[in-house]
């Protein structure tokens, strides 16, 4: 596996230097930022990227007016004991797009956000004390608990936060492939966790954050 330095002189060489690589990027937020996001918003992200997968992500944008009414602010409350007549009245409604299983995640990741402000205080908390040396972990633990957020949703999920990590692109699938650290996508456990510990060290070596290595796997490639 090369150093995250090594790598980083592929990716100036195709984009044209280091400022290049990070034209337009954005820090993560703070530790203390990422705690004091409402739940509603989390409850809305969690939505929007679930709405905007395998979608037109503009019409998702334009619509989300819509969205932020007929959900009713997106409160965890309400929408996890969303009843019948509000979601026949959701799967008719226009302003929003109208897929009944993915109207049926808002309430189910409502239900989970509840859970993990019985155990947290707030699913902000819960994110932000999450170790960033378990980033896969926490992945896993959206993909089990919460409802559509495996996979790159859950990834995109989190990066629209402002939460420190990486999103496995097929840019930076293809890096981690021809680096050795998996053969294919990474689909399992022990997979994501072989991922994890290939962005551990790479970030014990660098100093760099977890959004910045991501960045730099996927200019190296695409």
């Amino acid at each position: 596996m090369r150093t995250l330095g090594e790598i980083l002189e592929i990716s100036a060489g195709r984009k044209g230097g280091e400022a290049a690589i990070f034209d337009g990027f954005e820090p993560s937020l703070s530790v203390q930022e990422v705690a004091a996001i409402p739940d509603d918003r989390w409850l809305a992200q969690m939505t929007r990227s679930i709405f905007q997968a395998g979608f037109n992500w503009k019409v998702v944008d334009n619509m989300w007016p819509g969205f932020e009414a007929a959900f009713r602010g997106f409160d965890p409350g309400p929408c996890a004991f969303m009843d019948d007549e509000w979601f026949d009245a959701l799967v008719t409604d226009t302003s929003i797009v109208r897929h009944g299983p993915k109207i049926r995640a808002v309430q189910e990741n409502a239900a989970f956000i509840l859970d993990v402000r019985k155990e947290h205080g707030s699913f902000g908390r819960m994110i932000a004390d999450w170790p960033r040396e378990d980033y896969a972990a926490l992945l896993l633990r959206l993909k089990a608990d919460g409802s559509r957020l495996g996979g790159t949703t859950g990834q995109y999920f989190l990066r629209f936060m402002g939460v420190d990590g990486y999103i496995l692109s097929r840019d930076v699938v293809g890096r981690l492939i021809a680096e050795g650290v998996i053969d294919k996508v990474p689909a399992s456990k022990k997979a994501m966790m072989t991922v994890q510990e290939a962005f551990n060290e790479w970030s014990r070596d660098s100093g760099r954050s977890l959004k910045e290595i991501s960045r730099i796997l996927a200019t190296s490639t695409g």
